[in-house]
């Protein structure tokens, strides 16, 4: 087997902590990733980070609420998780759901 990682990053406008984790918990969760962990660390005065760590790799969230803004990542070394959560953050960007 040959090693490959796929990754994606992008930004999002939602930055509430609680909200985020849900989400993409759940997005994650319905792509068929294994989490074997989760982190999260809270900055002063603002700031959230969140930190899967995957079977297959690891997704991370950085918020900067002072720019209404925040950066997620996922690296994936199994392609068809990666292109199902994909869909689901198309989705969840189109309709802020992923019903």
């Amino acid at each position: 087997m040959e090693a490959h990682i796929d990754n994606h990053s992008t930004w999002i406008e939602e930055t509430e902590p609680s909200v985020l984790k849900n989400v993409f918990e759940e997005m994650l969760q319905k792509s068929g990733f294994g989490i074997l962990n989760f982190m999260e660390h809270r900055f002063e005065p603002q700031g959230w980070t969140g930190l899967w760590l995957l079977a297959e790799s690891h997704f991370a969230i950085h918020t900067f609420p002072e720019q209404n803004k925040t950066y997620i990542e996922l690296s994936s070394c199994n392609h068809q998780m990666y292109v199902d959560f994909l869909s689901l953050l198309k989705i969840y960007q189109e309709n802020k759901t992923i019903a």
